[in-house]
Protein backbone atom coordinates (compact mmCIF):
# COMPACT_ATOMS: atom_id res chain seq x y z
CA UNK A 1 0.00 0.00 0.00
CA UNK A 2 3.03 2.45 0.60
CA UNK A 3 3.52 2.35 -3.18
CA UNK A 4 0.24 4.33 -3.32
CA UNK A 5 0.80 7.38 -1.63
CA UNK A 6 2.83 9.05 -4.17
CA UNK A 7 -0.06 8.20 -6.48
CA UNK A 8 -2.59 10.02 -3.99
CA UNK A 9 -0.50 12.84 -3.14
CA UNK A 10 -0.27 13.62 -6.80
CA UNK A 11 -4.09 14.06 -6.83
CA UNK A 12 -4.47 15.67 -3.30
CA UNK A 13 -4.56 19.37 -4.64
CA UNK A 14 -7.17 19.00 -6.50
CA UNK A 15 -9.23 17.21 -3.79
CA UNK A 16 -8.05 19.82 -1.17
CA UNK A 17 -11.72 21.96 -0.95
CA UNK A 18 -13.32 18.86 0.48
CA UNK A 19 -11.10 18.64 3.52
CA UNK A 20 -14.08 19.14 6.06
CA UNK A 21 -16.20 16.21 4.09
CA UNK A 22 -13.08 14.12 4.06
CA UNK A 23 -13.05 14.75 8.07
CA UNK A 24 -16.59 14.04 8.48
CA UNK A 25 -16.64 10.63 6.35
CA UNK A 26 -13.39 9.66 8.39
CA UNK A 27 -15.35 9.77 11.54
CA UNK A 28 -18.63 8.25 10.23
CA UNK A 29 -16.78 4.89 8.98
CA UNK A 30 -14.64 4.97 12.01
CA UNK A 31 -18.34 4.51 13.92
CA UNK A 32 -19.43 2.05 11.48
CA UNK A 33 -16.53 0.21 11.61
CA UNK A 34 -16.33 0.09 15.79
CA UNK A 35 -19.73 -1.30 15.50
CA UNK A 36 -18.03 -4.30 13.89
CA UNK A 37 -16.66 -5.80 17.31
CA UNK A 38 -19.25 -3.95 19.37
CA UNK A 39 -21.35 -6.46 17.69
CA UNK A 40 -19.53 -9.42 18.41
CA UNK A 41 -18.78 -7.84 22.27
CA UNK A 42 -22.89 -7.44 22.91
CA UNK A 43 -23.20 -11.18 22.27
CA UNK A 44 -21.27 -12.83 25.12
CA UNK A 45 -24.01 -10.81 27.71
CA UNK A 46 -26.98 -11.11 25.76
CA UNK A 47 -26.38 -15.17 25.59
CA UNK A 48 -25.09 -15.65 29.19
CA UNK A 49 -27.61 -13.33 31.10
CA UNK A 50 -30.60 -13.93 28.39
CA UNK A 51 -30.14 -18.19 28.88
CA UNK A 52 -30.04 -17.44 32.64
CA UNK A 53 -33.17 -14.95 32.63
CA UNK A 54 -30.80 -12.09 33.97
CA UNK A 55 -32.43 -9.66 31.73
CA UNK A 56 -36.09 -8.87 30.30
CA UNK A 57 -36.45 -10.44 26.50
CA UNK A 58 -37.72 -6.94 25.07
CA UNK A 59 -34.01 -5.90 25.73
CA UNK A 60 -32.25 -8.16 23.30
CA UNK A 61 -34.06 -6.89 20.07
CA UNK A 62 -33.64 -2.92 20.86
CA UNK A 63 -30.02 -3.43 21.68
CA UNK A 64 -30.20 -5.25 18.22
CA UNK A 65 -31.95 -2.75 15.73
CA UNK A 66 -30.24 0.04 17.56
CA UNK A 67 -27.05 -0.87 16.70
CA UNK A 68 -27.86 -1.54 13.07
CA UNK A 69 -29.71 1.71 12.89
CA UNK A 70 -26.51 3.59 14.26
CA UNK A 71 -24.15 1.18 11.83
CA UNK A 72 -27.05 2.35 8.98
CA UNK A 73 -26.89 6.05 9.68
CA UNK A 74 -23.15 6.48 9.93
CA UNK A 75 -22.81 4.10 6.98
CA UNK A 76 -24.98 6.35 5.07
CA UNK A 77 -23.44 9.85 6.20
CA UNK A 78 -19.84 8.38 5.30
CA UNK A 79 -20.79 7.31 2.17
CA UNK A 80 -22.12 11.13 1.35
CA UNK A 81 -19.57 12.67 2.44
CA UNK A 82 -16.82 10.44 0.37
CA UNK A 83 -18.91 11.00 -3.07
CA UNK A 84 -19.50 14.77 -1.84
CA UNK A 85 -15.77 15.37 -1.25
CA UNK A 86 -15.01 13.25 -4.66
CA UNK A 87 -17.12 15.04 -6.96
CA UNK A 88 -15.84 18.25 -5.34
CA UNK A 89 -12.57 17.23 -6.37
CA UNK A 90 -13.54 15.30 -10.16
CA UNK A 91 -15.27 19.35 -10.60
CA UNK A 92 -11.57 21.19 -9.94
CA UNK A 93 -9.73 18.51 -11.59
CA UNK A 94 -11.66 18.69 -14.58
CA UNK A 95 -11.70 22.16 -14.80
CA UNK A 96 -8.24 22.35 -14.68
CA UNK A 97 -7.72 20.07 -17.34
CA UNK A 98 -10.14 21.62 -19.64
CA UNK A 99 -8.27 25.63 -18.82
CA UNK A 100 -4.93 23.51 -19.74
CA UNK A 101 -6.47 22.11 -23.04
CA UNK A 102 -7.50 25.29 -23.97
CA UNK A 103 -4.04 26.54 -23.89
CA UNK A 104 -2.39 23.71 -24.90
CA UNK A 105 0.24 23.95 -27.83
CA UNK A 106 -1.50 23.29 -31.08
CA UNK A 107 0.61 20.16 -31.16
CA UNK A 108 -1.33 18.32 -28.83
CA UNK A 109 -4.30 18.57 -30.79
CA UNK A 110 -2.27 16.66 -33.63
CA UNK A 111 -0.66 14.23 -31.42
CA UNK A 112 -4.45 12.80 -29.52
CA UNK A 113 -7.62 12.42 -30.77
CA UNK A 114 -10.82 14.14 -29.78
CA UNK A 115 -12.41 11.21 -28.50
CA UNK A 116 -9.30 10.53 -26.32
CA UNK A 117 -9.35 13.83 -24.93
CA UNK A 118 -12.88 14.09 -24.43
CA UNK A 119 -13.04 10.30 -22.60
CA UNK A 120 -10.69 11.75 -20.35
CA UNK A 121 -11.99 14.51 -19.97
CA UNK A 122 -15.42 13.66 -19.41
CA UNK A 123 -15.61 10.03 -18.62
CA UNK A 124 -12.25 8.59 -16.70
CA UNK A 125 -12.43 11.35 -14.07
CA UNK A 126 -15.97 11.10 -13.20
CA UNK A 127 -15.57 6.99 -13.23
CA UNK A 128 -11.78 7.15 -11.34
CA UNK A 129 -13.40 9.73 -9.02
CA UNK A 130 -16.15 7.20 -8.00
CA UNK A 131 -14.70 3.95 -8.01
CA UNK A 132 -11.94 5.48 -5.72
CA UNK A 133 -14.51 7.27 -3.41
CA UNK A 134 -16.27 4.06 -2.77
CA UNK A 135 -13.03 1.80 -2.16
CA UNK A 136 -11.97 4.67 0.09
CA UNK A 137 -14.92 3.72 1.89
CA UNK A 138 -14.73 0.44 1.73
CA UNK A 139 -10.48 0.79 3.06
CA UNK A 140 -11.53 3.32 5.78
CA UNK A 141 -14.64 1.12 7.36
CA UNK A 142 -13.28 -2.09 6.72
CA UNK A 143 -9.67 -1.25 8.14
CA UNK A 144 -11.20 -0.11 11.19
CA UNK A 145 -13.55 -2.72 11.57
CA UNK A 146 -10.54 -5.26 11.29
CA UNK A 147 -8.69 -3.48 13.45
CA UNK A 148 -11.07 -3.32 16.39
CA UNK A 149 -12.44 -6.88 16.00
CA UNK A 150 -8.66 -8.20 16.05
CA UNK A 151 -8.00 -5.81 18.93
CA UNK A 152 -11.70 -7.23 20.66
CA UNK A 153 -10.64 -11.20 19.61
CA UNK A 154 -6.88 -10.24 21.74
CA UNK A 155 -8.78 -9.00 24.90
CA UNK A 156 -10.60 -11.64 24.50
CA UNK A 157 -8.42 -14.76 24.05
CA UNK A 158 -5.22 -13.56 22.47
CA UNK A 159 -3.50 -16.83 21.62
CA UNK A 160 -6.45 -17.45 19.73
CA UNK A 161 -5.91 -14.05 17.97
CA UNK A 162 -2.45 -15.01 17.31
CA UNK A 163 -3.32 -17.69 14.99
CA UNK A 164 -5.83 -15.67 13.42
CA UNK A 165 -2.27 -12.83 12.76
CA UNK A 166 -0.39 -14.99 10.39
CA UNK A 167 -3.18 -14.24 7.82
CA UNK A 168 -2.25 -10.85 7.41
CA UNK A 169 1.25 -10.88 5.77
CA UNK A 170 -0.24 -13.33 2.97
CA UNK A 171 -2.94 -11.15 2.48
CA UNK A 172 -0.90 -7.87 1.78
CA UNK A 173 1.48 -9.99 -0.38
CA UNK A 174 -1.57 -11.11 -2.35
CA UNK A 175 -3.26 -7.52 -2.78
CA UNK A 176 0.28 -5.92 -3.84
CA UNK A 177 1.07 -8.64 -6.93
CA UNK A 178 -2.46 -8.32 -7.74
CA UNK A 179 -2.17 -3.98 -7.46
CA UNK A 180 0.56 -4.49 -10.05
CA UNK A 181 -1.03 -6.63 -12.35
CA UNK A 182 -4.93 -4.46 -12.74
CA UNK A 183 -2.36 -1.24 -12.84
CA UNK A 184 -0.53 -2.38 -15.88
CA UNK A 185 -3.85 -4.11 -17.08
CA UNK A 186 -5.88 -0.44 -16.48
CA UNK A 187 -3.45 1.52 -18.61
CA UNK A 188 -3.66 -0.67 -21.43
CA UNK A 189 -7.48 -0.64 -21.16
CA UNK A 190 -7.68 2.97 -21.49
CA UNK A 191 -5.89 2.93 -24.27
CA UNK A 192 -7.90 0.37 -26.35
CA UNK A 193 -10.98 2.45 -25.18
CA UNK A 194 -9.50 5.61 -26.40
CA UNK A 195 -8.93 3.54 -29.87
CA UNK A 196 -12.70 2.34 -29.67
CA UNK A 197 -13.51 5.61 -29.13
CA UNK A 198 -11.99 7.08 -31.97
CA UNK A 199 -13.60 4.87 -34.56
CA UNK A 200 -16.83 5.67 -33.42
CA UNK A 201 -16.06 9.56 -33.90
CA UNK A 202 -14.21 8.19 -37.54
CA UNK A 203 -17.38 6.62 -38.52
CA UNK A 204 -19.81 9.01 -36.88
CA UNK A 205 -18.09 12.01 -38.65
CA UNK A 206 -17.83 9.94 -41.66
CA UNK A 207 -21.00 7.90 -42.09
CA UNK A 208 -22.17 9.54 -45.63
CA UNK A 209 -18.93 8.42 -47.11
CA UNK A 210 -18.91 4.90 -45.37
CA UNK A 211 -22.45 4.05 -46.57
CA UNK A 212 -21.71 5.96 -49.96
CA UNK A 213 -18.76 3.23 -50.41
CA UNK A 214 -20.27 0.36 -48.64
CA UNK A 215 -17.54 -0.11 -46.15
CA UNK A 216 -20.36 -0.61 -43.32
CA UNK A 217 -18.89 -4.41 -42.90
CA UNK A 218 -15.57 -3.20 -43.07
CA UNK A 219 -15.96 -0.83 -40.51
CA UNK A 220 -17.68 -3.10 -38.34
CA UNK A 221 -15.44 -5.80 -38.18
CA UNK A 222 -13.06 -2.67 -37.47
CA UNK A 223 -15.19 -2.32 -34.65
CA UNK A 224 -15.86 -5.70 -33.41
CA UNK A 225 -12.11 -6.36 -33.47
CA UNK A 226 -10.87 -3.43 -31.44
CA UNK A 227 -14.39 -4.21 -29.21
CA UNK A 228 -12.84 -7.92 -28.55
CA UNK A 229 -9.42 -6.42 -27.37
CA UNK A 230 -10.88 -4.47 -24.71
CA UNK A 231 -12.90 -7.24 -24.11
CA UNK A 232 -9.69 -9.04 -23.76
CA UNK A 233 -8.10 -6.85 -21.21
CA UNK A 234 -11.55 -6.20 -19.35
CA UNK A 235 -11.30 -9.74 -18.47
CA UNK A 236 -7.57 -10.13 -17.65
CA UNK A 237 -8.72 -7.25 -15.01
CA UNK A 238 -11.80 -9.34 -13.50
CA UNK A 239 -9.63 -11.83 -13.37
CA UNK A 240 -6.86 -10.50 -11.33
CA UNK A 241 -8.58 -8.91 -9.37
CA UNK A 242 -11.05 -12.10 -8.50
CA UNK A 243 -8.21 -14.27 -8.02
CA UNK A 244 -7.72 -12.44 -4.71
CA UNK A 245 -10.51 -13.48 -3.32
CA UNK A 246 -10.54 -17.12 -3.30
CA UNK A 247 -6.77 -16.97 -2.20
CA UNK A 248 -7.99 -14.82 0.93
CA UNK A 249 -10.86 -16.95 1.34
CA UNK A 250 -8.53 -20.46 1.90
CA UNK A 251 -6.32 -18.71 3.74
CA UNK A 252 -8.90 -17.47 6.13
CA UNK A 253 -10.49 -20.91 6.57
CA UNK A 254 -7.26 -22.42 7.23
CA UNK A 255 -6.95 -20.03 10.24
CA UNK A 256 -10.30 -20.30 11.05
CA UNK A 257 -10.66 -24.57 11.21
CA UNK A 258 -7.60 -24.09 13.64
CA UNK A 259 -9.45 -21.13 15.77
CA UNK A 260 -12.50 -23.26 16.75
CA UNK A 261 -10.52 -26.79 16.99
CA UNK A 262 -8.05 -24.58 19.77
CA UNK A 263 -11.76 -22.50 20.65
CA UNK A 264 -13.44 -25.75 21.62
CA UNK A 265 -10.56 -27.62 23.17
CA UNK A 266 -9.88 -24.47 25.17
CA UNK A 267 -13.60 -24.53 26.23
CA UNK A 268 -13.42 -27.81 27.58
CA UNK A 269 -10.86 -27.66 29.79
CA UNK A 270 -10.80 -23.90 30.61
CA UNK A 271 -14.64 -23.86 31.49
CA UNK A 272 -15.19 -21.00 29.13
CA UNK A 273 -19.07 -19.64 28.77
CA UNK A 274 -21.09 -20.81 25.86
CA UNK A 275 -21.52 -16.81 25.48
CA UNK A 276 -17.60 -16.23 25.29
CA UNK A 277 -17.03 -18.95 23.15
CA UNK A 278 -19.96 -17.10 20.52
CA UNK A 279 -18.61 -13.80 21.24
CA UNK A 280 -15.57 -15.15 19.87
CA UNK A 281 -16.53 -17.01 17.05
CA UNK A 282 -19.06 -13.87 16.03
CA UNK A 283 -16.14 -11.85 15.77
CA UNK A 284 -14.03 -14.42 14.11
CA UNK A 285 -16.56 -14.64 11.13
CA UNK A 286 -17.16 -10.93 11.53
CA UNK A 287 -13.54 -10.85 10.23
CA UNK A 288 -13.98 -12.40 7.04
CA UNK A 289 -16.07 -9.76 5.46
CA UNK A 290 -13.59 -6.88 6.05
CA UNK A 291 -10.96 -9.14 4.83
CA UNK A 292 -12.46 -9.96 1.54
CA UNK A 293 -13.81 -6.75 1.20
CA UNK A 294 -9.78 -5.39 1.53
CA UNK A 295 -8.61 -8.33 -0.60
CA UNK A 296 -11.64 -7.28 -3.12
CA UNK A 297 -10.61 -2.73 -2.45
CA UNK A 298 -6.91 -3.23 -5.03
CA UNK A 299 -8.43 -3.33 -8.04
CA UNK A 300 -11.02 0.05 -7.85
CA UNK A 301 -8.73 1.73 -6.28
CA UNK A 302 -5.88 1.09 -8.83
CA UNK A 303 -8.07 1.55 -11.51
CA UNK A 304 -9.55 4.60 -10.17
CA UNK A 305 -6.37 5.95 -9.45
CA UNK A 306 -5.09 5.15 -12.70
CA UNK A 307 -7.91 7.45 -15.00
CA UNK A 308 -7.54 10.04 -12.33
CA UNK A 309 -3.85 10.29 -13.07
CA UNK A 310 -4.43 10.60 -16.41
CA UNK A 311 -6.25 13.61 -15.88
CA UNK A 312 -3.55 14.87 -13.78
CA UNK A 313 -1.14 13.70 -16.90
CA UNK A 314 -2.56 16.15 -18.91
CA UNK A 315 -2.27 19.21 -16.56
CA UNK A 316 1.44 18.54 -15.98
CA UNK A 317 2.77 17.21 -18.80
CA UNK A 318 1.14 18.68 -21.96
CA UNK A 319 2.74 21.76 -22.52
CA UNK A 320 1.36 25.40 -21.95
CA UNK A 321 1.56 27.81 -25.21
CA UNK A 322 3.97 30.77 -24.29
CA UNK A 323 3.95 34.14 -25.24
CA UNK A 324 5.83 37.50 -24.80
CA UNK A 325 4.44 40.91 -22.77
CA UNK A 326 3.89 42.81 -26.34
CA UNK A 327 0.36 43.73 -26.65
CA UNK A 328 -1.45 46.07 -28.91
CA UNK A 329 -5.18 47.43 -29.53
CA UNK A 330 -4.80 47.12 -33.25
CA UNK A 331 -1.41 46.24 -34.88
CA UNK A 332 -0.99 47.88 -38.45
CA UNK A 333 -0.84 44.38 -40.12
CA UNK A 334 2.68 44.32 -41.54
CA UNK A 335 3.80 40.73 -41.95
CA UNK A 336 7.22 39.80 -42.47
CA UNK A 337 8.85 35.99 -42.54
CA UNK A 338 12.72 35.86 -42.48
CA UNK A 339 14.34 32.94 -43.64
CA UNK A 340 11.84 30.84 -41.91
CA UNK A 341 11.47 26.62 -42.05
CA UNK A 342 8.99 24.51 -41.13
CA UNK A 343 9.87 21.11 -40.93
CA UNK A 344 7.01 18.32 -38.97
CA UNK A 345 9.11 15.14 -38.81
CA UNK A 346 13.13 15.21 -39.27
CA UNK A 347 12.61 12.00 -41.70
CA UNK A 348 10.47 14.45 -44.18
CA UNK A 349 11.23 17.41 -46.66
CA UNK A 350 10.45 20.75 -44.75
CA UNK A 351 6.78 22.60 -45.54
CA UNK A 352 8.63 25.59 -45.54
CA UNK A 353 12.05 25.92 -46.89
CA UNK A 354 14.31 29.16 -46.44
CA UNK A 355 11.05 31.14 -47.16
CA UNK A 356 11.16 35.27 -46.89
CA UNK A 357 8.17 37.47 -47.44
CA UNK A 358 7.29 40.92 -46.53
CA UNK A 359 3.38 42.00 -46.10
CA UNK A 360 2.86 45.61 -46.34
CA UNK A 361 -0.65 46.94 -44.34
CA UNK A 362 -3.68 47.15 -45.96
CA UNK A 363 -1.92 44.62 -48.71
CA UNK A 364 -4.00 42.07 -49.99
CA UNK A 365 -1.26 38.59 -51.02
CA UNK A 366 -3.04 35.65 -52.43
CA UNK A 367 -1.05 32.66 -52.20
CA UNK A 368 -1.44 29.71 -54.90
CA UNK A 369 0.61 26.69 -55.80
CA UNK A 370 -0.20 23.02 -56.22
CA UNK A 371 -1.32 21.03 -53.31
CA UNK A 372 1.12 20.87 -49.81
CA UNK A 373 3.30 23.49 -51.30
CA UNK A 374 3.11 25.27 -47.99
CA UNK A 375 0.40 27.72 -48.10
CA UNK A 376 -1.56 26.53 -45.30
CA UNK A 377 1.39 26.49 -43.32
CA UNK A 378 2.32 29.52 -43.60
CA UNK A 379 -0.53 31.03 -42.58
CA UNK A 380 -0.78 28.85 -39.60
CA UNK A 381 2.47 30.48 -38.09
CA UNK A 382 0.78 34.33 -38.14
CA UNK A 383 -1.60 33.07 -35.38
CA UNK A 384 0.77 30.51 -33.86
CA UNK A 385 -0.75 27.62 -34.57
CA UNK A 386 2.56 26.20 -35.70
CA UNK A 387 6.05 27.30 -35.04
CA UNK A 388 8.89 27.75 -37.58
CA UNK A 389 11.87 25.52 -36.64
CA UNK A 390 14.24 27.82 -38.12
CA UNK A 391 13.63 31.89 -39.03
CA UNK A 392 11.66 34.55 -37.64
CA UNK A 393 8.13 35.69 -38.36
CA UNK A 394 6.95 39.58 -37.56
CA UNK A 395 4.10 41.46 -36.97
CA UNK A 396 4.74 45.15 -37.32
CA UNK A 397 8.36 44.53 -37.05
CA UNK A 398 7.87 42.58 -33.21
CA UNK A 399 8.89 38.48 -33.29
CA UNK A 400 5.65 36.83 -33.26
CA UNK A 401 7.03 34.94 -29.72
CA UNK A 402 7.85 38.62 -28.56
CA UNK A 403 3.94 39.28 -28.78
CA UNK A 404 1.54 38.22 -25.95
CA UNK A 405 -0.41 35.21 -27.26
CA UNK A 406 -4.22 36.28 -26.51
CA UNK A 407 -3.51 40.14 -27.69
CA UNK A 408 -1.43 38.37 -31.15
CA UNK A 409 -4.45 36.19 -31.98
CA UNK A 410 -6.77 39.31 -31.23
CA UNK A 411 -4.61 40.61 -34.36
CA UNK A 412 -6.00 37.78 -36.87
CA UNK A 413 -9.52 36.86 -38.47
CA UNK A 414 -9.76 33.48 -40.30
CA UNK A 415 -12.55 32.18 -42.88
CA UNK A 416 -12.01 28.90 -43.87
CA UNK A 417 -13.54 26.51 -46.48
CA UNK A 418 -14.18 24.06 -42.95
CA UNK A 419 -16.71 26.27 -41.38
CA UNK A 420 -16.73 25.88 -37.24
CA UNK A 421 -20.19 26.50 -35.75
CA UNK A 422 -21.40 25.69 -31.96
CA UNK A 423 -24.61 24.73 -31.08
CA UNK A 424 -26.47 28.18 -30.30
CA UNK A 425 -28.06 30.97 -31.39
CA UNK A 426 -26.76 33.20 -34.28
CA UNK A 427 -25.64 36.41 -32.24
CA UNK A 428 -22.93 33.56 -30.25
CA UNK A 429 -21.74 32.31 -33.03
CA UNK A 430 -20.93 36.10 -34.67
CA UNK A 431 -20.09 37.29 -31.43
CA UNK A 432 -17.56 34.39 -30.39
CA UNK A 433 -15.62 35.39 -27.82
CA UNK A 434 -16.52 38.51 -27.79
CA UNK A 435 -19.74 40.39 -26.05
CA UNK A 436 -22.93 40.10 -27.53
CA UNK A 437 -24.18 43.10 -28.82
CA UNK A 438 -26.92 42.96 -31.13
CA UNK A 439 -26.53 46.13 -33.04
CA UNK A 440 -23.24 45.50 -33.84
CA UNK A 441 -24.12 41.38 -34.71
CA UNK A 442 -26.39 42.87 -37.22
CA UNK A 443 -24.39 45.29 -39.13
CA UNK A 444 -21.72 42.40 -39.29
CA UNK A 445 -24.82 39.93 -40.64
CA UNK A 446 -25.97 42.75 -43.29
CA UNK A 447 -22.63 43.09 -44.61
CA UNK A 448 -21.85 39.48 -44.84
CA UNK A 449 -25.48 39.11 -46.88
CA UNK A 450 -27.03 37.43 -44.36
CA UNK A 451 -29.04 39.51 -42.65
CA UNK A 452 -32.57 38.79 -44.40
CA UNK A 453 -32.10 34.79 -43.94
CA UNK A 454 -31.42 35.43 -39.81
CA UNK A 455 -34.57 37.82 -39.66
CA UNK A 456 -36.42 35.31 -41.23
CA UNK A 457 -35.67 32.93 -38.02
CA UNK A 458 -38.26 32.25 -35.67
CA UNK A 459 -36.34 34.06 -33.34
CA UNK A 460 -33.67 36.31 -35.34
CA UNK A 461 -30.15 36.48 -33.69
CA UNK A 462 -31.86 34.49 -30.77
CA UNK A 463 -32.20 31.24 -33.31
CA UNK A 464 -30.38 28.06 -32.36
CA UNK A 465 -28.24 26.64 -35.43
CA UNK A 466 -27.80 23.24 -34.75
CA UNK A 467 -25.00 20.97 -33.87
CA UNK A 468 -22.04 22.66 -36.71
CA UNK A 469 -24.75 25.01 -38.15
CA UNK A 470 -26.47 21.67 -39.68
CA UNK A 471 -29.72 23.76 -39.95
CA UNK A 472 -28.24 26.23 -42.46
CA UNK A 473 -26.84 25.79 -46.28
CA UNK A 474 -23.04 25.71 -47.71
CA UNK A 475 -23.09 29.00 -48.76
CA UNK A 476 -25.31 30.57 -45.15
CA UNK A 477 -22.56 29.01 -43.12
CA UNK A 478 -19.98 30.33 -45.00
CA UNK A 479 -21.36 33.79 -44.67
CA UNK A 480 -21.88 33.66 -41.11
CA UNK A 481 -18.47 32.84 -40.97
CA UNK A 482 -17.69 36.26 -42.42
CA UNK A 483 -20.13 37.88 -40.12
CA UNK A 484 -17.91 36.52 -37.56
CA UNK A 485 -14.75 38.07 -39.20
CA UNK A 486 -16.52 41.46 -39.67
CA UNK A 487 -17.77 41.73 -35.72
CA UNK A 488 -14.05 40.94 -34.83
CA UNK A 489 -12.86 43.91 -36.73
CA UNK A 490 -8.94 42.08 -36.86
CA UNK A 491 -6.49 44.21 -39.02
CA UNK A 492 -5.05 40.96 -40.37
CA UNK A 493 -7.55 38.79 -42.64
CA UNK A 494 -6.91 35.03 -42.94
CA UNK A 495 -9.08 33.85 -46.08
CA UNK A 496 -8.18 29.72 -46.84
CA UNK A 497 -10.10 28.52 -49.64
CA UNK A 498 -13.11 30.60 -48.42
CA UNK A 499 -15.22 30.38 -51.57
CA UNK A 500 -14.74 26.88 -52.26
CA UNK A 501 -17.31 24.28 -52.91
CA UNK A 502 -20.12 26.52 -53.43
CA UNK A 503 -22.48 27.32 -56.33
CA UNK A 504 -22.49 30.02 -58.71
CA UNK A 505 -24.97 32.14 -56.45
CA UNK A 506 -24.06 31.42 -52.96
CA UNK A 507 -20.18 31.89 -54.39
CA UNK A 508 -21.12 35.73 -55.74
CA UNK A 509 -22.82 36.59 -52.23
CA UNK A 510 -20.10 35.27 -50.74
CA UNK A 511 -17.36 36.84 -52.41
CA UNK A 512 -20.13 40.28 -52.19
CA UNK A 513 -19.11 39.66 -48.17
CA UNK A 514 -15.42 39.01 -48.93
CA UNK A 515 -15.09 42.33 -50.94
CA UNK A 516 -16.46 44.46 -48.14
CA UNK A 517 -14.63 42.59 -45.33
CA UNK A 518 -11.22 43.29 -46.95
CA UNK A 519 -11.58 46.55 -47.26
CA UNK A 520 -8.91 48.14 -45.38
CA UNK A 521 -7.38 44.86 -43.86
CA UNK A 522 -3.79 43.09 -44.52
CA UNK A 523 -5.11 40.10 -46.50
CA UNK A 524 -3.89 36.90 -47.44
CA UNK A 525 -5.69 34.51 -49.37
CA UNK A 526 -5.45 30.72 -50.16
CA UNK A 527 -6.96 29.93 -53.27
CA UNK A 528 -7.17 27.02 -55.87
CA UNK A 529 -9.69 28.84 -57.91
CA UNK A 530 -7.15 31.98 -59.57
CA UNK A 531 -10.25 33.77 -60.83
CA UNK A 532 -11.38 34.82 -57.21
CA UNK A 533 -7.41 36.24 -56.87
CA UNK A 534 -6.91 38.32 -59.90
CA UNK A 535 -7.28 41.09 -58.60
CA UNK A 536 -4.83 40.61 -55.53
CA UNK A 537 -2.07 43.24 -54.86
CA UNK A 538 0.36 40.53 -55.20
CA UNK A 539 0.29 37.08 -56.19
CA UNK A 540 2.61 34.81 -54.62
CA UNK A 541 3.16 31.31 -56.17
CA UNK A 542 4.39 28.38 -53.61
CA UNK A 543 5.78 25.23 -54.30
CA UNK A 544 7.56 22.44 -52.17
CA UNK A 545 7.68 25.31 -49.14
CA UNK A 546 9.32 28.11 -51.26
CA UNK A 547 8.51 30.84 -53.43
CA UNK A 548 9.41 30.22 -57.16
CA UNK A 549 7.24 33.98 -58.32
CA UNK A 550 5.22 36.82 -57.67
CA UNK A 551 3.90 39.55 -59.07
CA UNK A 552 0.35 40.83 -60.21
CA UNK A 553 -1.75 38.66 -62.18
CA UNK A 554 -0.75 40.38 -65.46
CA UNK A 555 2.51 39.93 -64.57
CA UNK A 556 2.83 36.50 -63.62
CA UNK A 557 0.40 35.44 -67.16
CA UNK A 558 3.45 37.49 -69.09
CA UNK A 559 5.87 35.51 -67.04
CA UNK A 560 4.66 31.88 -68.51
CA UNK A 561 5.95 30.13 -65.72
CA UNK A 562 4.28 27.43 -63.18
CA UNK A 563 1.29 30.73 -62.59
CA UNK A 564 0.56 30.84 -66.03
CA UNK A 565 0.34 26.98 -65.94
CA UNK A 566 -2.36 26.57 -63.80
CA UNK A 567 -4.31 29.34 -64.84
CA UNK A 568 -3.89 28.07 -68.19
CA UNK A 569 -4.78 23.90 -67.41
CA UNK A 570 -7.86 26.16 -65.03
CA UNK A 571 -9.31 28.29 -68.44
CA UNK A 572 -9.23 24.89 -70.68
CA UNK A 573 -11.41 22.71 -67.98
Amino acid sequence: MHDLLPRFRRLAPYFRDGRKAWVVAFFASLITGLTEPLTAYLMMPLIDQGFAGKIPLWIVPVVIIGLFSVRGLFSFVGQYALAWAAQRGVLELRTAMFRRLMNAQPSVFAERSASSLTNSLVHEVVTGAQQLASALNTLVKDSLALVGLLAYLLYLNWQLTLVITVLMPSVAWAMRVAGKRLRKLALASQSSTDELAYAVEENVLAWRIVRLHGAAAQEGQRFATLSERLRSLMLKSVAAQAAITPITQIMASVAMSAVVVIALWQSQTNGATVGQFTSYVTGMLMLITPIKHLADVMGPITRGLTALERGVDLIEHVPAESGGSHQASRAQGQITLADVQVRYHADQAPALDQLSLSVQAGETVALVGPSGAGKSTLVHLLPRFAEPTHGQVSLDGVPLPDWDIHSLRQQFALVSQDVVLFNDTVLANVALGDTPDEARATDALRHANLLDFVQGLPQGLHSAIGHNGNQLSGGQRQRLAIARALYKNAPVLILDEATSALDAESEHLVQQALDHLMQGRTTLVIAHRLATIERADRIVVMEAGRIIEQGSHAQLLAAEGLYAKLHAMQFRA
